[in-house]
C-alpha cells in the first residue's frame, strides 16, 4: 500500500512539474490570465505533492519517548497543510488575477500556443488522474466514491485524486475561455475563467480540509472493525461482558484499541492474564492495522455511571 501511495504522488509530481513550465511559457507568450492561473495551480500542486511525500516519510519514523505511538499522524497534518496551500495560494492568486483582468482587460496573442499547451496538459493531467483513480478505486473496494472518501484513513490517496480532478476542470475552463475569446473577441472571458479556476480550487481545498480535519483530530476505525473486536472479546471465556470498544487511527496503518470488559467473578488472576494475552493476539491476527491494544477490567455498572 505504501508503494502505491508513493507511485500515485510521484506520477502527479512529474506531470505537474512539466505542465507548470508549459503553462507559464504559454501565459508569457499569449498574455492569458486563465493560463497564468493554471500555471499557479500546477506549481501549487507540485509543491503539495512534495509535502505529501515528506509527510509519508515522517509518518514512518519509529516511536520514541516523546511520541510513544509513533509519527503516523504526520501524513494527516501535511495533508491539512496541502488543503490550506490550495486555498491560500492557488485560489487566492487565481481569483486576484481574474479580478485584475476584468478591471484591466488585455488582448490575447498567439492563441494557437494556448491550444497546444492546454491539449498537452489535458493529456498529461488525464494520465495522472487515471492512474490515481485506478489506485483509489482498487483501495476503496465495493463502497461508493463519496463514502470511500469519508471513511478513508489514508489522505495521500484521495488528496492527489482531488487535486488532479480540480486540475482537469481548470484546464477545461481555460480551454473554453480561450475558444470563447477567439470566437467573440470579448476579453472578459479570460478574467472570468481565472476566477472560476480560483473558485474550483477553493471548493477543493475546503472539501479536503473537512476530510483531513477529522483524521487529524482522531477518527475511530470503521464500524466493521469495532464490531469485529467486540465479537473477538465476547469469544474469550473469562469475559462476561464487553462494556466499550474505543479505537483511534494514529495513522493510515496504525489503529489504537482500548477495550473495557467485565471479567467473570470466577476468573483468577492467571485467567485474566491469559484472557488479555489471548485477546491481544486474536485482535492483531484479525486486523493487521491494529498495533496497540489496551484492556481495562471494569464492572458494567461503573461504565454506565461514568460522566
Amino acid at each position: 500500500m505504501a508503494s502505491s501511495r508513493k507511485l500515485v504522488i510521484y506520477a502527479a509530481l512529474t506531470g505537474n512539474s512539466l505542465i507548470a513550465v508549459m503553462k507559464f511559457i504559454a501565459a508569457s507568450v499569449t498574455g492569458s490570465s486563465a493560463m497564468f492561473s493554471e500555471g499557479i495551480h500546477s506549481v501549487v500542486d507540485t509543491g503539495n505533492q512534495v509535502l505529501l511525500l515528506y509527510g509519508l516519510k515522517q509518518s514512518k519514523k519509529p516511536a520514541d519517548d516523546r511520541f510513544p505511538f509513533g509519527h503516523g499522524k504526520e501524513i494527516y497534518f501535511w495533508s491539512f497543510v496541502v488543503a490550506i496551500m490550495i486555498f491560500a495560494v492557488g485560489a487566492g492568486i487565481s481569483i486576484y488575477e481574474g479580478v485584475h483582468r476584468l478591471t484591466e482587460p488585455a488582448p490575447l496573442e498567439n492563441l494557437l500556443v494556448n491550444y497546444i499547451v492546454l491539449g498537452l496538459a489535458i493529456v498529461f493531467e488525464g494520465g495522472a488522474w487515471l492512474f490515481a483513480y485506478k489506485e483509489f478505486k482498487q483501495a476503496k473496494g465495493k463502497i461508493g466514491f463519496i463514502e470511500a472518501v469519508k471513511r478513508g484513513k489514508d489522505p495521500s490517496m484521495f488528496v492527489v485524486l482531488f487535486e488532479d480532478s480540480a486540475a482537469m476542470l481548470g484546464l477545461l475552463v481555460a480551454l473554453l475561455a480561450t475558444a470563447l475569446t477567439q470566437l467573440t473577441g470579448n476579453l472578459y472571458f479570460d478574467g472570468v475563467a481565472s476566477i472560476v479556476i480560483g473558485l474550483i480550487l477553493a471548493g477543493t481545498a475546503m472539501w479536503l480540509a473537512v476530510e483531513t480535519k477529522g483524521l487529524l483530530i482522531g477518527e475511530s476505525a470503521d464500524n466493521a472493525v469495532v464490531d469485529g473486536i467486540k465479537r473477538l472479546a465476547n469469544g474469550i471465556s473469562a469475559v462476561d461482558h464487553v462494556n466499550e470498544v474505543l479505537t483511534m487511527h494514529m495513522g493510515p496503518d496504525f489503529i489504537l484499541v482500548n477495550i473495557s470488559v467485565e471479567f467473570s467473578d470466577a476468573a483468577t488472576a492467571n485467567d485474566i492474564e491469559d484472557a488479555v494475552a489471548a485477546l491481544d493476539e486474536a485482535i492483531k491476527a484479525e486486523y493487521s492495522n491494529v498495533q496497540r491494544v489496551f484492556v481495562e477490567g471494569e464492572a458494567k455498572h461503573s461504565i454506565l455511571k461514568s460522566p
